[in-house]
């Protein structure tokens, strides 16, 4: 009996890669995976790519083509008025988003794996799209400045694609009119005014009696910087300034263990803060509004660590990453118990959905913009979120 090789095979293994990267990210994969996946040999696979990096290029690139043609507005659509031009835009990348939503999550956490050249044609087509419905929203609410219209085009973008983050489940039409809803209320949005902002604080050092301290900041700032996979243990004795390797483990058992001990502290702060904010406030809304605070403030002052939980939970052992999901659950179940009884119209997945955007919006934001307190500071940042948790800013 022949087989005949399938005329689809290389859009098969495509398919079949992206979501293998979508799931475990581009160091979790092999090329022996994938062929198991697709019940074919290495060797075959080989045939039509010559590597994990080539598949992995092409879904990435493929993610910002799409992103770019969504933020592209049809031919004829000059003569359009300006909201009837936003809100094809706001449609075509939420509908985008929700097709592509498998593997959506690696264009913010895994683009650093790409080469140089890919990176910059990624950033480059993002780029463009962002500047595109920065345009779009500036046309829309022409008081604007420049930066207001940039900062709501971000803040729309991450919204839409948190969903890529989590696996909270909606019809296709309800979810899209969530993030339809969301999306809007960030651009209707009237947020604080920038003031001049403080003085920075001064950094403050950590005494090298305090290895284990040491040792947690310097591996979240190499893990932030390269990617956990291309870490060792010596890179992270060196930056602590200790002899050798072996000393981390007088601290930690392994680099696994580091990130789960960082992972904790951020977790154990965020659990910590609910039951004081409820307790201390008169209803749901300022229960909300004065954790949002804290989130806010807790990713200014770690803005590595934030950005770490996101991209590499995977690395974490697997019992510790049981326990961190079930924290991670618990802090999310109040936060959605808090936001339904503020807006008793959502069901609990909707609020669940709401939340972990208002989570990534915070990320997003910080990538984006860093601590530049003239562009998005705190009290801006913890309005967005508010916008998002309630479609509108708090009083």
């Amino acid at each position: 009996m022949i087989r005949r090789r399938p005329k689809n095979r290389r859009a098969q293994i495509a398919a079949t890669s992206a979501a293998a990267f979508g799931s475990l990210g581009y160091h979790g994969v092999s090329m022996e995976d994938i062929a198991a996946k697709l019940g074919i040999s290495s060797a075959a696979l080989y045939r039509h790519y010559p590597s994990k990096y080539a598949l992995f290029r092409e879904e990435l690139l493929r993610l910002g083509a799409a992103t770019r043609a969504a933020a592209t507005l049809p031919e004829g659509a000059e003569e359009w008025p300006p909201e009837r031009r936003l809100r094809h835009v706001i449609d075509a990348i939420v509908t985008d988003t929700i097709g592509n939503r498998p593997t959506v999550a690696l264009v913010r956490w895994e683009v650093r794996y790409l080469d140089d050249t890919d990176r910059e044609t990624l950033n480059n087509q993002f780029s463009s799209a962002l500047v595109d419905l920065r345009d779009l929203i500036g046309e829309y609410r022409p008081e604007l400045s420049r930066r207001d219209r940039l900062v709501r085009a971000v803040a729309v973008f991450s919204v839409i694609s948190s969903i890529g983050d989590h696996h909270a489940t909606l019809p296709v039409k309800t979810m899209t009119a969530l993030l339809n809803s969301a999306a809007w209320s960030l651009i209707h949005a009237d947020l604080p005014a920038v003031e001049a902002p403080p003085r920075a604080p001064r950094a403050v050092e950590i005494p090298q009696s305090f290895k284990h301290e040491l040792l947690l900041k310097k591996a979240v700032e190499l893990f932030h910087e390269r990617g956990y996979p291309n870490v060792s243990v010596e890179d992270i004795a060196m930056a602590a300034e200790l002899s050798a390797a072996s000393a981390v483990y007088r601290y930690y058992r392994s680099k696994s263990d580091l990130l789960a001990a960082a992972f904790r502290r951020a977790a154990d702060r965020m659990s910590g803060a609910i039951a004081p904010a409820v307790t201390s406030s008169p209803t749901p809304a300022e229960a909300l509004s004065k954790l949002a605070d804290l989130y806010v403030a807790g990713s200014f002052a770690e803005r590595e660590l934030t950005f770490v939980y996101y991209a590499e939970f995977g690395h974490v052992a697997a019992e510790e990453r049981t326990m961190l999901r079930n924290i991670q659950r618990l802090i999310v179940a109040e936060w959605v118990k808090l936001l339904t009884e503020v807006r008793p119209e959502l069901s609990e997945a909707q609020a669940r959905i709401l939340v972990q955007a208002a989570f990534g919006l915070v990320v997003d934001l910080g990538r984006v913009f860093g601590n530049n307190e003239h562009i998005c500071p705190p009290d801006r940042v913890s309005s967005l979120m508010e916008v998002t948790l309630f479609g509108r800013p708090q009083p």
